[in-house]
C-alpha cells in the first residue's frame, strides 16, 4: 500500500494503538528549555520518578536570556528564576544543558539542526509550538504542552491521534527579492490562519526542492502559524549533505547505515492526502503582514483589504486588528515609517540569514531613526558571522549584532519593543503584544527587514536591489 512520508514515520514509532483511541507514540529526541520544563520537573518530583531516557534530552537556555551581556547575572527575576531553575533540574536528572556561556547554547530550534541532532525519521518534540522547525529534515515534529512534557521526560512516549494529511506544491522559480519566509507567509494568507487545523502538512514541489536546509526549516516553522500540527519536508541530497559531518551526526559506517535508510524517507507515487493545494511560485512577491495574526498578509505592493472584502461575522475582529495596528482598510502599508527592524528568531537567524541581510545592507547606512537589532539563533552562529565578517558589516551598517538568544520574538525577557512603535520583524508570530505590550509588528522576510533598517519605511526590496 502507498504510503506518505509522514505515514512512513508514524508507522515505525507506534508503540501501541489503542482501541478506538490514541496511539502510544514513541519520540526518539526530546527538547527542553527554561519556560515549559519547571511544572513538568516538580511533577516527576512529586510522583518520585525519574527521567526515563536522558540521553535521549537535549536542553538549552533560550527565551529568557538577555541578548546583551550575557556574563553577568541575568537582571529581570522572572528570567533569572527560570534559567537557574533549568540548570538545578539538568544537573538533577542527569540531562546535558546547553546554558548560556556554553559553545552550543542558542535557540532550541536553531541548536539542534546545526549540531546534527536532527536527523531524518525521526520524531520530535519540545514543550514549543514552532518544534515543526525539525520537519525540514523529514521528522514528525512537533510542540506539546508541560503535562506532555512530563509525560515524555517519564516513559519517552506520547499519547497521540493520527492527523489528517495535507500536502502543499510549490511549483515553478521564485522571483528576484523572494525567499522561503514570502513562501510561508503567502501560503498562510492564503489559507488563513486556521486553514491548516488538524493536518500534518508536506511541503513539495520544485520549488521547495530548490531551497537550502535553512530556508526550509523557516517553511515548516511557520507551518503552526496556519493551525497544522506539524510540518514536514522529504529528505534528500541538500539535506544529507547539511548534516554529514556535523558533530553529532552519524560517522563512517554508521553514516552509511543511516544513509540508506533516509533515502526510503518520502511519499509514495501513489499516496493519497486528505486535502492538496498547489502554489505558483512565480505568483509570490515580497510578503509583509499587517493585522495580528500571521494569515493577515499582502504582497509588498498591495492594499490592507478593504471592509466590504471582509466576511461580516469577520468584520469586528479585522477592525479591531487594524485599529491596534493603526491602519485604515484599503490604506497601503509601503512607504509606513518603522521604529524598530528585528533580524532573528527560531524563523530567521541562522547563519544563511545573516549572511543575506549583510550582502544587501554592506556599505548602507540605517535610517538614523530606526534601531535595528541583529540576533544570532545560536553561539555557533555568532562566532561563524564574526569569523566570516559580518559583525563589521553590520557595525559599519549602524546595525547591532547582539548575542544568541529569543530575543524580541516574544515579550518575555529584556528586549521588547516599547508600546505604539512599529517594528518590521523576521519572526514568526504578530499577536497583540507579542513584542511588548501595545507593540506593532510588521511580519517579514530578512530582506524586507533590511530594506526597512536602510529606508527607515516599509519598502518593496526589489526597487533597492
Amino acid at each position: 500500500m502507498p504510503k506518505s512520508l509522514f505515514e512512513k514515520i508514524w508507522d515505525t514509532h507506534i508503540v501501541k494503538t489503542i482501541t478506538d483511541g490514541p496511539a502510544i507514540f514513541y519520540i526518539d529526541k526530546h527538547f527542553i528549555h527554561e519556560v515549559t520544563s519547571p511544572q513538568a520537573f516538580k511533577g516527576l518530583e512529586q510522583r518520585g520518578l525519574g527521567v526515563f531516557r536522558p540521553k535521549q534530552v537535549v536542553a538549552t537556555a533560550d527565551h529568557n536570556v538577555p541578548t546583551l551581556n550575557q556574563h553577568l547575572p541575568i537582571k529581570e527575576e522572572l528570567s533569572r528564576v527560570q534559567v537557574d531553575t533549568l540548570q538545578r533540574n539538568c544537573a538533577k536528572f542527569g540531562i546535558e544543558l546547553y546554558g548560556l556561556g556554553h559553545p552550543y547554547q542558542g535557540i532550541v530550534h536553531v541548536i539542534g539542526p546545526e549540531l546534527g541532532i536532527t536527523q531524518p525519521g525521526m520524531t520530535i518534540v519540545c514543550g514549543d509550538s514552532h518544534t515543526s522547525t525539525h520537519g525540514a529534515f523529514g521528522t514528525i515534529a512537533f510542540g506539546i504542552g508541560t503535562s506532555e512534557v512530563e509525560m515524555v521526560l517519564a516513559t519517552q512516549c506520547l499519547m497521540q491521534n493520527k492527523p489528517k494529511l495535507m500536502r502543499i506544491n510549490v511549483e515553478g522559480t521564485l522571483n528576484k527579492g523572494v525567499v522561503s519566509k514570502d513562501i510561508i507567509l503567502y501560503i498562510i494568507s492564503k489559507i488563513s490562519a486556521s486553514g491548516a487545523t488538524g493536518f500534518a502538512v508536506e511541503y513539495a514541489g520544485s520549488a521547495i526542492r530548490a531551497l537550502s536546509m535553512e530556508a526550509r526549516m523557516t517553511i515548516c516553522n511557520m507551518s503552526i502559524e496556519m493551525g497544522a500540527r506539524c510540518g514536514i519536508i522529504a529528505p534528500d541530497e541538500i539535506t544529507f549533505q547539511y548534516i554529514q559531518g556535523k558533530k553529532f551526526a552519524p560517522q563512517g559506517a554508521d553514516w552509511d547505515s543511516a544513509l540508506t535508510h533516509w533515502k526510503t524517507l518520502f511519499t509514495d507515487a501513489d499516496a493519497t492526502f486528505d486535502q492538496e493545494l498547489d502554489i505558483d511560485a512565480s505568483a509570490i512577491e515580497p510578503m509583509i503582514t499587517y493585522g495580528t495574526n500571521p494569515g493577515m498578509g499582502i504582497g509588498i505592493s498591495g492594499h490592507v483589504p478593504g471592509l466590504q472584502q471582509i466576511e461580516e461575522k469577520e468584520k469586528p475582529s479585522f477592525e479591531k486588528s487594524l485599529h491596534y495596528m493603526g491602519l485604515e482598510p484599503g490604506s497601503e502599508i509601503k512607504g509606513k515609517k518603522v521604529d524598530y527592524v528585528f533580524i532573528g528568531s527560531c524563523t530567521n537567524s541562522r547563519i544563511e540569514d545573516l549572511r543575506l541581510v549583510a550582502s544587501f545592507v554592506k556599505g548602507k547606512q540605517k535610517a538614523a531613526e530606526v534601531q535595528v537589532w541583529i540576533v544570532p539563533g545560536s553561539k555557533q552562529v555568532e562566532q561563524q558571522a564574526k569569523a566570516e565578517g559580518i559583525d563589521r558589516i553590520f557595525a559599519d551598517a549602524g546595525f547591532l549584532l547582539r548575542q544568541p538568544g529569543c530575543s524580541a520574538c516574544l515579550g518575555m525577557n529584556e528586549d521588547k519593543i516599547p508600546a505604539g512603535k512599529y517594528c518590521i520583524s523576521t519572526s514568526n508570530r504578530n499577536f497583540e503584544g507579542r513584542q511588548g505590550p501595545s507593540a506593532r509588528t510588521f511580519l517579514a522576510s530578512p530582506l524586507t527587514a533590511a530594506a526597512a533598517a536602510i529606508t527607515g519605511r516599509v519598502s518593496d526590496v526589489r526597487e533597492l536591489m
